[in-house]
């Protein structure tokens, strides 16, 4: 299952460039020292699965560690990307596949 997740993550990459959520600029270190879900009060959401939750699955993926024994961002981005209006469907698809790669 972790080829088939990686490749997801590739994807969710990409679609991201794709609709222009992707940044090309790193954030500050400031944005690092949340303490809230998701980074939330320092980040947006597309940041949060840019900056901190591709790179730490791909961390995962490479350390042969274990996966999150529960996920759940999908509420948060239908949320976001609504109230955002961005049109984000796959995005949100490839979310969900994410997510039930992650639980098998």
């Amino acid at each position: 299952m972790p080829r088939n997740l990686r490749e997801l993550l590739f994807e969710l990459e990409a679609e991201m460039k794709a609709t222009a959520l992707w940044q090309a600029e790193p954030l500050p270190p400031s944005a690092y020292e949340s303490t809230e879900p998701f980074c939330i009060d320092r980040m947006n959401f597309a940041q949060w699965l840019q900056f901190i939750f591709l790179p730490r699955m791909h961390a995962l993926l490479d350390a042969e560690q274990p996966l999150p024994a529960q996920i759940s961002i999908v509420p948060l981005a239908e949320v976001y990307f609504a109230q955002a209006g961005v049109k984000a469907e796959k995005l949100v698809k490839l979310l969900q596949r994410i997510e039930q790669a992650v639980l098998a």
